[in-house]
């Protein structure tokens, strides 16, 4: 059974890059090695992995990857923190 990664990494200017990739090793060295010169990252080194998680459907994983690239930077940094308790309130807009 094939494994997917979804990962978050910090690049250099304190943005976050949300990838998915089968082989994480070998795609967080392309990363830190500016491989793919016109990439996000290429310019933004050296890039720090700060998470990850496995999946083995690739529906999901794609699925959670562009979910992901769409939140904010406060919803990333709670799941990066492991603080699954603030997600859901960081989904609602704060009216005034």
């Amino acid at each position: 059974m094939k494994t997917y990664y979804v990962y978050i990494l910090k690049c250099s200017d304190k943005t976050y890059y949300t990838g998915i990739t089968s082989n994480l090793s070998q795609r967080i060295f392309q990363h830190q090695n500016g491989i793919f010169k016109d990439s996000y990252t290429s310019k933004r080194r050296p890039i720090e992995l700060i998470f990850y998680c496995e999946f083995t459907n690739i529906e999901i994983a794609i699925e959670k990857e562009k979910q992901i690239k769409k939140w904010s930077r406060a919803k990333k940094e709670a799941l990066i923190n492991n603080e699954f308790e603030k997600l859901p309130n960081l989904a609602k807009k704060n009216f005034k």
